[in-house]
């Protein structure tokens, strides 16, 4: 039985289109905007650009992390490494619910997309069948060698930002809908600070999983190097196509009180917008793209989690079967399997509920998740690397304002308290870790397993990575 994972030499662009592709950028933008306008109006991209401050100052641990782990648990084997195993399992415990939800919201993503470019050619069809075609296609794609799946994800991604960036071109090009550039839409535009920071969760969604290179570290070539380059590089870039973008939208429907209520209400802004000012051709070719970036999604989130689920059972997690990987194609199929069978009872239970509000449902899941794993990672990195002697001084102000922006956002969705069914999302993430505790109690031989191969994954320990630097 094979365990172990194929080096398959993946390169900086591969890994780093892993990130980019469960960030989706094409499907952000198609999106996450409108559903940010319905809390924060008029101040998008003010959430866009705190969301890149914060989530660049998070990655900072992610990169350092990563310049001497090289692990396909990510989080699991980083905070593992820092804090001790158990709290190493909890924390990837936390994300795999991360990446679980993520794949779900995706695939809901692909249907909701997909309905609309449909309807372009007038064919009319729900969004359940098709992201269940398209869960099918995720799930056979990733069971193949990880290089294709990472190369569909580099192509696909990068076809549907070009077309993006066109039309942004175009309504800014034109000054917007009122024919003039305004610099309103980075003010607090008169919302409360608290409704920046629950707003800023969609944009935060727009930027989760930049750390999903992360969980290539066992496959790519130098991974030391081409793996914090990935999640920066991931990061930064991004960064910079969502500010612009979400500017572009939000003077492109208009800043007055009917342009945000109509970019609020759109199921497809970027469609409504190439409609606008380019042709229904264009906002059709729109819609495809983001089908394909939300295709690439899923695929990234299948990928990011099913290789964190495989670490996990290789473990000794619930079960060693998760920690198989395929004969031939040397993918965790087992581990996949989990994943892509959760996602489709999880989209099956809210068939009922529209595409865009099963997307909402499950993102905001997954982010709630994700915040508490990063904000452990930081708090992990600070504990480990100050013992190092690796940060000093002014280094751990950075991890330490990454925290307080963390918390300050998971603050900001439990209080004051949000509309139901938001309400409840919290609660089902503190019930997901529960779980996650009573499985480390229940198994003290595993908390020993992990511990042990902790220790064989750590190419450098904390006595030796300030000496390692400073060489």
């Amino acid at each position: 039985m094979e365990t172990r994972l194929r080096k398959n030499g993946l390169s900086y662009i591969e890994s780093m289109g892993l990130s980019v592709a469960i960030m989706a950028p094409t499907a952000a933008m198609a999106l996450n905007g409108s559903l940010a306008a319905g809390t924060v109006g008029v101040s998008v991209p003010l959430t866009y650009l705190l969301a890149m401050i914060t989530i660049g100052l998070v990655s900072y641990a992610f990169v350092t992390f990563n310049k001497y782990y090289s692990s396909s648990g990510s989080v699991y084997a980083f905070t593992g490494a820092a804090l001790g195993p158990k709290m190493g399992f909890l924390s990837g415990w936390t994300l795999l619910l991360t990446y679980l939800a993520f794949t779900g919201a995706s695939v809901a993503e692909i249907g909701v997309f997909l309905q609309s470019f449909l309807a372009f050619l007038g064919v009319s069809i729900s969004w359940f069948p098709l992201a269940v075609v398209g869960l099918v296609l995720v799930g056979i794609l990733t069971f193949l060698d990880v290089r294709v799946s990472a190369r569909v994800m580099v192509i696909f991604e990068g076809i549907s930002v070009a077309l993006i960036l066109i039309l942004a071109v175009v309504i800014l090009g034109r000054g917007g809908s009122s024919g003039h550039l305004s610099p309103l839409p980075f003010s607090l535009g008169g919302n409360k600070m608290s409704s920046i920071g629950l707003g800023t969760v969609f944009a935060f969604l727009s930027f989760a999983g930049f750390e999903a290179a992360s969980s290539l570290g066992e496959e790519t070539a130098n991974p030391r190097r081409a793996i914090p380059l990935s999640i920066m590089t991931a990061v930064f870039v991004t960064g910079v196509f969502y500010i612009v973008v979400s500017y572009a939208q939000s003077v492109g429907f208009g800043l007055d009180a009917g342009g945000i209520k109509a970019f609020a209400g759109s199921g497809a802004p970027l469609g409504d917008l190439a409609g606008k000012f380019m042709s229904s051709g264009f906002a059709a070719a729109i819609m495809f793209g983001a089908t394909m970036s939300a295709f690439s999604s899923a695929l990234g989130s299948a990928t990011a989690g099913s290789r964190l689920l495989y670490a996990m059972g290789r473990d000794g997690l619930i079960h060693p079967a998760l920690g198989r990987v395929h004969n031939r194609f040397r993918s965790p199929w087992v581990a996949l399997g989990v994943v892509v069978a959760v996602s489709f009872i999880t989209i099956a239970v809210l068939a009922t509920q529209s595409g865009v509000s099963v997307f909402g449902y499950l993102g905001t899941i997954g982010v709630l998740a994700l915040l508490l794993a990063y904000l452990v990672t930081n708090v992990g990195a600070i504990y480990h690397f100050a013992k190092a002697k690796v940060w000093r001084g002014g280094f751990l102000i950075i991890p330490v304002i990454a925290i307080l922006g963390l918390g300050y956002t998971l603050y900001s969705n439990v209080f004051p308290v949000p509309p139901m069914p938001y309400t409840l999302f919290p609660y089902i993430v503190i019930l997901w870790i529960l779980i996650g505790l009573a499985i480390v109690l229940a198994s003290p031989q595993m908390v020993r397993t992990i511990s042990e191969r902790l220790r064989q994954e750590s190419n450098v320990n904390v006595s030796s990575t300030s000496s390692q630097l400073e060489s």
